[in-house]
């Protein structure tokens, strides 16, 4: 019951109480990580707009005889309109679910020689059990607050109202499981923003048909959930994914995270980026001051003298700032900022999310090599 607890949606929850007020105002009026957080790199590329996709440049506006172009608005409008984007698709992809789903049940209820509803009824809604009091009284607990009232003057609504949920994803799992032995292509694609690595700080197979660009800050704390993440699926996907680092130093929120990356390319000049890299994320986060990173440096081996130079150089501020301008570019707002071959993750995401990308990609790209062999 926890689980169907946890797929129940604030709107559920809300036109529930609506409902259950309703009921009662008749008998009583008679009665779901990411804080905003080294050669010179390709710039990302803004999503697609009807401009650039006509090829058209004209100016948008024109002030004192200067033309503003749609090129001048990336920076500013990335971060919302890369939201825009993801909104659009995820609404296109739920409706193409639900829409999948409707025609299976079409074409199975057409087999057997019956109508959608009479098969819903024999496969699905026949076969669910009534609540109990513990699923009724879990369910209650998950939307008190929106109910006010105590649950024995409710417990019929909520009865019937656990039963419903418990029906609608039975007769989803039922659609999926349909899905599951039909031959379904899905040709609707989430939105990419091309962005450029640098092959110096890339962990996994080169060739690896999937590439990560992680965008991150060493004093994140949701970055170093992520990495955690992102580590387990470099071990899953061996050969299949690699990961490309690219700084993001959230400065106003992390004053430490600036000298950090600094420090961590001063390591990557001597070799061992990805070795410091998981020392500042690892299991007892040192301090980021100058002592504390020095410290790291030295029990990896880095030459202390060469390191603490170039640390106080400031000689990878530039490139740094960069990564940062490129980031802003593709519209990443906060750390960390994911893009696996150009779908952009935001934020420190349960692996699950980051698995479907990738198996969506791993496909795609066994699709093009299987293309290619052909021709």
């Amino acid at each position: 019951m926890k689980t169907e607890l946890s797929r129940i949606t604030f709107c559920t929850a809300v036109l529930f109480a609506c409902s259950v007020c309703s009921t009662a105002g008749q008998s009583t009026a008679k009665g779901g990580a990411t804080s905003k957080d080294s050669a010179p790199l390709p710039e990302s590329c803004p999503l697609p707009n009807e401009n650039t996709k006509a090829g058209i440049d004209e100016p948008l506006a024109i002030v004192d005889g200067q033309p503003i172009y749609e090129r001048d608005l990336e920076g500013p409008v990335a971060s919302q309109m890369l939201q825009i984007h993801q909104q659009e698709y995820e609404i296109k992809s739920k409706a193409l679910d639900e829409l999948i789903r409707k025609r299976l049940l079409e074409a199975e209820a057409k087999k057997r020689g019956v109508s959608t509803d009479k098969l819903l009824e024999q496969e699905v809604d026949s076969k669910i059990p009534e609540p109990t009091d513990a699923e009724i009284e879990g369910y209650y607990l998950a939307v008190r607050s929106q109910l006010n009232q105590p649950l024995q003057a409710i417990k019929p609504q909520l009865q019937n109202a656990v039963k419903l949920l418990k029906t609608q994803q039975a007769r989803e799992d039922f659609a999926d499981s349909l899905r599951a032995k039909a031959v379904t292509a899905i040709l609707l694609r989430p939105p990419k923003v091309e962005v450029g690595y640098d092959p110096g700080r890339l962990r996994g197979d080169p060739k690896a048909p999937v590439t990560i660009v992680e965008f991150s800050d060493f004093q994140c704390t949701f970055c170093k959930k992520a990495a955690a993440t992102v580590k387990d699926l470099l071990a899953k996907y061996n050969g299949r994914v690699k990961l490309a680092y690219r700084d993001f130093p959230m400065r106003t929120l992390h004053p430490q995270a600036q000298l950090a990356a600094e420090a961590g390319r001063c390591a990557g000049e001597q070799g061992k980026f990805w070795e410091y890299h998981d020392a500042m994320f690892g299991a007892d986060q040192p301090k980021l001051d100058v002592p504390g990173l020095t410290s790291i440096a030295r029990s990896l081996g880095i030459d202390e003298k060469s390191f603490s130079s170039c640390v106080a150089s400031g000689k990878f501020k530039a490139r740094i700032e960069q990564d940062v301008q490129d980031g802003t570019r593709a519209g990443v707002s906060g750390t960390p900022g994911f893009f696996i071959n150009g779908v952009f993750v935001n934020g420190a995401q349960p692996e699950a999310d980051f698995v479907k990308i990738i198996d969506r990609e791993l496909i795609a790209a066994g699709s093009k090599s299987a293309t290619r062999a052909s021709r």
